[in-house]
């Protein structure tokens, strides 16, 4: 008999549900039935990221500090303008009709720049002045925050200078708070994470330069489930513990008879992504010379 010789098996949002409504002896009929459990599946993503299990969605940042800014967001925020040329990096800008405010970090072209967590919303065609330049431009859309609002954590964290980076060290709320003097330049050596809605890093002592670069890995959401079409945002080893958590999380409103048997089920499965998400490095034993001496 002839394998199929492909390799690209990949469930729609679709696929998973109908599979999740079988498991749980249901026949899936109506679009409530679709939406109610695109939503528990959404639930279930949730569940991944306080469980720390979706790995594959880190994603690497690099973020060119500036002088004497100490607050960044995870992810990045671009404000685009009609012109940013004469505005300097860590002013704050303010918003002429929203009155919104922000610091910039840098300005990667002649019409952006970016910008911290913005405090109020920049609204499209206000005008927008420097603090300290007393530039002024006009804002050509409103800035988005989805990036940074996706972000969940930070896993690591170096700074990197002239080509060399050093691991800086990550403190609690505690620790960040007792910093007498938050203001110190000099190199970043710690940071902390105030994990708001929209997530900031806060970087200690304050950046001595506008040259520097902290270059950190953050765990971002998994992509939400919005249309039945859609594909999910997951590898081919997580497809068993994507169907068998959504059958648990259904089982909870259409099948309480199997609330138990699938929930060890979704447990079952969610241990071995775990175990195969990790990650991994190669183990090197060296006998100690008493141990040598021993064998001689």
């Amino acid at each position: 008999m002839a394998v199929s010789g492909s390799k690209n098996f990949e469930p729609d949002v679709a696929e998973y549900i109908e599979e999740a409504f079988e498991r749980c002896g249901l026949e899936l009929r109506t679009g409530y039935d679709a939406r109610t459990a695109r939503r528990s599946l959404n639930f279930l993503f949730a569940d991944w990221a306080n469980r720390g299990l979706n790995r594959w969605t880190i994603k690497q940042n690099t973020q060119t500090v500036a002088a004497v800014l100490v607050e960044y967001p995870l992810g990045t925020i671009t404000l685009s303008v009609a012109a940013s040329g004469s505005f300097t990096i860590a002013e704050t800008i303010t918003g002429g009709t929203s009155e919104a405010t922000a610091s910039v970090i840098t300005k990667p072209s002649g019409t952006s720049m970016t910008i911290t967590v913005p405090s109020g919303t920049f609204v499209a065609s206000e005008t927008i002045t420097g603090s300290s330049s007393s530039a002024t431009t006009t804002v050509s859309s409103a800035p988005s925050l989805e990036d940074t609002q996706a972000s969940i954590d930070i896993l690591s964290a170096v700074v990197r200078r002239s080509n060399e980076d050093i691991s800086i060290q990550r403190l609690s709320r505690d620790d960040y708070l007792s910093i007498p003097n938050k203001t110190t330049t000099g190199r970043p050596i710690q940071f902390y994470v105030d994990r708001q809605i929209t997530p900031v890093i806060k970087i200690w002592p304050a950046p001595e330069n506008s040259t520097d670069q902290i270059i950190y890995d953050r765990l971002v959401r998994i992509d939400d489930t919005d249309a039945s079409v859609n594909t999910v945002q997951i590898p081919f080893r997580f497809y068993p513990c994507l169907a068998a958590g959504l059958a648990y999380y259904i089982s909870l409103k259409r099948a309480p008879d199997r609330v138990q048997m699938l929930k060890a089920l979704y447990e079952e499965e969610f241990i071995r992504a775990a175990e195969e998400d990790r990650d991994r490095a190669s183990l090197s034993l060296v006998p100690s010379e008493s141990s040598l001496r021993a064998l001689g």
